[in-house]
């Protein structure tokens, strides 16, 4: 084989090396590196289920009212409930009970405060109640809805630890409304009240001297687990103190359900 045939050749292999070289490193780019695998169960982010709450638990702040439920509760947009906190209204709606005298007034007025308007809605401690329904004191504009609802005469206080943030304002409103026999104080056959001084709410001796069953002398602070459900009868002895120093000295305990 003569030289010219040798090279011709020798370049031929030449130039085919060189293509396949070209080939090879196109396709090694083209080619992606496997994705590693793995044993573990790959993590998942759990979404809100559609028919859960669009509102959130802490929430507070205006909403527009779409149904009023009755005296003390109402619904808003997003469909949820709302009980106002610190009173409480006759019943309308409970199937464990009769229509109460004074009810159906009480949700008509509630109607004429908050029905198709735009509240605001406040939080004390507890968000929710047994129910699931928010836990809120609510206004229109500067109207204390809650508050007027007692001053009318239309609810009685209802306050319970450790939501009791305008405790005494709906203690004093009630003692009012009693007093001139507005709504259902003056419609419904009622007890006659404890005497409440609305001054000695106000100057801060809330503190409730109560006496037992047994002639034990109790007092109970606002936050105790019995100051909202416990009356005062000042002819029975019973009384109001400004200090527990007071209380002690005149010969009254403190309630063991105080924290």
């Amino acid at each position: 084989m003569n030289i010219d045939k040798k090279n011709f050749i020798l370049g031929i292999g030449i130039l085919l090396l060189l293509l396949g070289s070209f080939v090879l490193g196109r396709v090694s780019r083209d080619v992606k590196p496997p994705v590693p695998t793995s044993t573990t169960a790959p993590t998942t982010t759990s979404l809100p289920s559609l028919t859960e709450t669009p509102i959130p638990a802490s929430v507070s702040g205006t909403f527009k009212v779409t149904r009023v439920v009755d005296g003390d509760t109402i619904e808003i947009e997003g469909g949820e409930k709302v009980r106002y906190i610190g009173i409480d209204t006759p019943e309308t709606v409970d199937p464990r009970k009769p229509v109460q005298c004074f009810g159906v007034e009480a949700s008509k007025k509630n109607k004429e405060l908050v029905e198709g308007k735009t509240v605001r809605l406040e939080k004390d401690s507890t968000d929710r109640d047994k129910y699931s329904r928010l836990l809120r004191y609510v206004w229109v504009g500067d109207l204390f809805v809650n508050l007027e609802l007692v001053k009318q005469g239309f609810a009685n206080s209802y306050s319970y630890p450790p939501d009791i943030k305008y405790q005494k304002e709906f203690l004093a409103a009630e003692t009012e409304a009693r007093e001139a026999q507005r709504g259902l104080w003056k419609a419904c056959p009622i007890s006659p009240s404890p005497t409440i001084k609305i001054q000695e709410i106000l100057n801060g001796c809330d503190i409730k001297g109560n006496i037992g069953t047994s002639g034990e002398k109790i007092y109970h602070l606002p936050g105790c687990g019995s100051y909202a459900k416990t009356q005062i009868d000042e002819k029975r002895g019973e009384r109001w103190f400004c200090s527990e120093k007071e209380a002690q000295e005149a010969g009254w305990r403190k309630a063991l359900n105080c924290p």
